[in-house]
């Protein structure tokens, strides 16, 4: 009997690997991994020529969306996309390079709003068809169909990731 030789992953052909990984739990979580990476180098790629980062345009983006009266910095910090390890740090950078200011809260002053400048504004009217071509440019790959099944199954991941996260890291069983 002659034995065929499974076929390697793109992914592991990608990361030249020459071993199989231990389960597909291990292939899919490292793909997502993958994934995001190229996604957010296209995103810096598409900003990087206006001097800001992915994080930043993320978090001019947010406050937008919040309107003239700002948001509270942890907040933002709450609504970013991907983690950043330092919102004080973004948001100074931002805020020294015109793009957002700071405002103590008058019934908390202890509390600060972030509000995004019209300078910050015209730099989002720039940046915006840039992202939006990054971020297509990987989910074209898949019909409509599949891009909202991919959505519907990360959705299901990060959902156990949550609920993981609440008990302390700890998964439920299977």
């Amino acid at each position: 009997m002659t034995r065929v030789a499974k076929r390697q992953s793109a992914l592991q052909e990608e990361i030249l690997q020459r071993k199989p990984f231990r389960s597909p739990a291990e292939e899919a979580s490292l793909s997502v991994v993958r994934t995001a990476s190229l996604m957010r180098r296209a995103m810096n790629s598409a900003v990087s020529p206006f001097g800001i980062t992915q994080p930043q345009y993320n978090v001019l983006r947010i406050l937008r969306g919040a309107g003239a009266g700002g948001l509270p910095t942890l907040t933002v910090r709450d609504r970013l996309v991907d983690e950043a390890p330092g919102i004080t740090r973004l948001v100074n950078k931002l805020e020294r390079a015109g793009l957002l200011r700071r405002e103590r809260s008058t019934p908390d002053r202890r509390q600060v709003i972030c509000c995004v400048t019209r300078e910050g504004l015209a730099l989002l009217k720039k940046v915006d068809p840039l992202i939006e071509a990054a971020a297509e440019r990987g989910p074209t790959a898949l019909t409509t169909r599949e891009q909202r099944s991919l959505v519907h199954l990360l959705d299901k991941v990060r959902r156990k990731l949550s609920e993981a996260g609440r008990r302390g890291g700890r998964s439920a069983p299977a």
